[in-house]
């Protein structure tokens, strides 16, 4: 498979998102040139897989480059990505408040992942202000245009009435909408209701796909909140959450030491 260096000829993104499942290194190559072609998307996958070490050797500062240059060009998705950089310090310092400048900028944009990304820094007041309201309208934006983490988080505030009046059938319609979707958090809410209206049998299986794809974080969060369930069946997930937490974490260190 090859792709043309001359700006007339347009490169195909869908074969190149193939190549990188099948020849992550060609891939590297291929995104190298289209993205100093200026091609958008080539950019954004280019830093994908810079943040990833995916193919090629792991840079997040130069992963954090090519997402401004895509960003410049007007990309929401590279504002979106800049913005993640920014916020975690990945490939350089990191800046809040600049963070928060990049995801309204994709926010503005239509972007469901800058409208997710915004409202989690204006609900934790983390590079501005603190704003539960506005933090609430940009879940509704996203979760309505089906971005799957935004439904769970649109159910949370339903449920817990923050900046809105509590509505708890609307928010199990979200945490449902989510889970199916299939965002772990979403699935984990959805379990917990499904778990106090007493149907055990769909709780465990939704509980079970929150198990195979949560990160350490949620691992760890959840573990917690298993110990402390009421119903015993729930209480014995905890065990099961445990141990793949401790996987997890077992495969990020050998990942980190692999790279040293």
């Amino acid at each position: 498979m090859t792709f043309s260096l001359r700006r007339e000829e347009q490169v195909d993104i869908d074969q190149l998102h193939q190549l990188i499942e099948h020849s992550p290194g060609k891939a590297a190559q291929a995104l190298l040139a289209a993205a100093a072609q200026n091609v958008v998307e080539a950019q954004l996958l280019l830093g994908q897989i810079l943040l990833d070490g995916r193919g090629i050797e792991q840079d997040p500062a130069l992963a954090r480059t090519w997402f401004g240059i895509a960003a410049r060009q007007g990309s929401s998705m590279g504002h979106n990505m800049l913005g993640r950089c920014l916020e975690h310090g990945w490939g350089g310092q990191a800046d809040l408040a600049a963070a928060a400048a990049h995801y309204r900028a994709a926010a503005a944009a239509g972007l469901d992942w800058g409208q997710y990304n915004l409202a989690n820094l204006l609900a934790t007041g983390r590079g501005v202000g603190q704003d539960h309201a506005a933090a609430l309208h940009l879940y509704q934006q996203a979760a309505h245009a089906g971005h799957a983490k935004s439904m769970n988080l649109l159910g949370r505030y339903l449920e817990q009435g923050l900046a809105c009046a509590a509505d708890r059938h609307a928010a199990m319609h979200w945490y449902r909408l989510s889970a199916e979707a299939g965002d772990f958090r979403g699935q984990f809410s959805h379990a917990a209701i499904l778990a106090e209206q007493g149907h055990m049998e769909q709780s465990l299986v939704w509980l079970q796909k929150a198990l195979e794809q949560g990160n350490g974080n949620f691992l760890r969060a959840a573990v917690a909140s298993l110990e402390q369930a009421e119903q015993p069946q729930i209480q014995a997930m905890a065990g099961a959450y445990r141990q793949r937490l401790e996987q997890v974490s077992r495969q990020a260190t050998e990942s980190l030491h692999s790279r040293v």
